[in-house]
């Protein structure tokens, strides 16, 4: 099976054949996989080089003119080292664009803290109005890169990853999706960390529900899904723990509800290691998800 990664190069090349208002902005990252696309259309990809300030400008400049830029390289150096021209030129400019990263919270520990962004989707939560698409399988991610692509003139993030789940889920209305029922409360999983979250909870009283676009947040999905199992939520995400907190707890405004975040820690870790060592290590492994929730939730076991 190829990679989010792989899958982007792929679906991205083909789509800058058949629309004309694409442009694809990179700095260095990827570009080897883009050099046929290059060749093909060398005015709509650009290569700014490892200047990450220029990269979203650029993508701001080219929306301007009525192009829909795809923006990309690692998440590290898409959202938190650019933050302020994101700010400004998508922003303030009120311009639309698509910005698609790699490399995620640890998917390359041995490029240590520099090459990690678990905080990514909360930044961008501080700005209005966007889209944020967390894939759990290179078929989704597909998938949710053709919509953004389509998407008019909206201010779209897809984060990848090189950690998927087995198999791909029908994403739909793109909405959050009911995978197992129960009663003794609600586990939303997040993009990649579905397997895991169903193996936690394999025989337990829950209900679980998976998020591939996690904005905007699904507040009817998770309200129904509480009116059945309760207004307890555990919130699994594959990224900074908590970040979906206040939206959950927006959802569940009018009624009485506990939240428990679960994601990646904000102690840094030095080891390198492996990325099912940095899962582990932050409690998102399938046996460290399972005491945690059966802790939070003492009516999940059957």
């Amino acid at each position: 099976m190829d990679t989010m990664r792989e899958r982007f190069v792929s679906v991205t090349s083909g789509v800058l054949d058949e629309d004309p208002r694409l442009a694809l902005v990179l700095a260095e990252i990827t570009m080897d996989g883009f050099r046929p696309a290059q060749e093909r259309h060398p005015d709509r990809v650009i290569n700014v080089g490892i200047r990450e300030q220029l990269l979203i400008g650029v993508g701001g400049g080219l929306a301007l003119t009525g192009l829909r830029p795809i923006v990309h390289t690692f998440a590290a150096f898409l959202v938190e080292r650019p933050f302020e021209q994101i700010k400004l030129d998508f922003g303030h400019q009120d311009t639309g664009g698509v910005l698609v990263s790699a490399g995620a919270s640890h998917d390359w520990p041995a490029g240590g803290y520099t090459h990690m962004a678990p905080g990514d989707v909360a930044l961008l939560d501080t700005l209005d109005g966007w889209t944020v698409h967390v894939p759990g399988h290179p078929d989704e991610a597909e998938e949710l890169l053709r919509h953004a692509y389509a998407a008019g003139d909206d201010k779209v993030y897809v984060r990848l990853s090189q950690q998927s789940n087995r198999a791909p889920r029908p994403l739909g209305d793109l909405r959050f999706q009911t995978v197992r029922e129960g009663g003794g409360g609600v586990v939303l999983a997040v993009g990649p960390l579905l397997d895991d979250v169903l193996a936690a909870t394999e025989g337990l009283d829950v209900t679980v529900l998976y998020a591939a676009t996690v904005r905007p947040f699904d507040d009817a999905a998770l309200r129904a899904a509480a009116a059945r199992a309760g207004a307890e939520v555990v919130l699994v995400e594959p990224y900074l723990a908590g970040t979906s907190a206040r939206q959950a707890g927006e959802a569940l405004l009018d009624v009485p509800h506990r939240i428990l975040g679960l994601g990646v820690g904000r102690a840094e870790l030095r080891r390198y290691g492996t990325i099912e060592e940095h899962t582990a290590a932050h409690g998102l492994d399938p046996a460290s998800l399972r005491g945690r929730i059966t802790a939070f939730l003492p009516n999940a076991a059957r």
